[in-house]
């Protein structure tokens, strides 16, 4: 069977080419042959397929990908693409089996507008999305609809903005109010 190819936007990727060819892997012809809305991205640096998926089409995708046997969320995080750009939720997702030598690993990006980062949360598929969620709230500001118990994690409850985004500003102090 004669591989896919999915074009690549350069602006998704951070890339400074054009536009470039990707050649789909293989969980990103199950879901297309199954009729799953997504974009193959280039594959990292140590081979993993990374797939693209709108915030709408998050929670279809993930049960897909649950159902073909993706049943252990390895990690869940968020990174900000730039100041001004977008900010992205990422799960790194392992197909845990008796009988693999290696377990087979996607990852799954959805990028999001910064000024009203929302995605419903993978939470009710994968327990162990949990306190991943809540940490990527606390430091990106990205909201996990759905999620059981969306809170600050790291951060003092009052603490205002996000700051693992890079147009953070700190503050020039923090006052502990009932220390003792």
């Amino acid at each position: 069977m004669a591989e896919e190819s999915q074009p690549v936007n350069a602006e998704n990727t951070g890339n400074a080419e054009a536009s470039q060819i990707v050649e789909a892997g293989k969980v990103s012809r199950w879901l297309t042959e199954n009729g799953f809305e997504h974009e193959a991205l280039e594959r990292d640096h140590v081979g993993v397929e990374i797939i693209k998926v709108d915030p709408d089409f998050l929670i279809p995708l993930s049960t897909a990908l649950y159902a073909y046997g993706f049943n252990y969320l390895q990690c869940q995080g968020g990174y900000d693409v730039g100041p001004g750009e977008d900010l992205v939720s990422f799960y790194h997702l392992i197909k845990l089996s008796d009988n693999a030598d290696r377990p087979e690993e996607v990852r799954v990006k959805v990028f999001l507008p910064r000024e009203n980062p929302k995605v419903p949360s993978v939470y009710w598929i994968w327990k162990t999305a949990d306190w991943q969620e809540r940490e990527s709230f606390d430091m990106y500001g990205i909201v996990y609809e759905g999620h059981p118990n969306l809170k600050r994690l790291l951060m003092p409850e009052d603490w205002v903005g996000y700051p693992l985004r890079k147009d953070y500003i700190s503050p020039d102090f923090y006052e502990l109010q009932d220390a003792y």
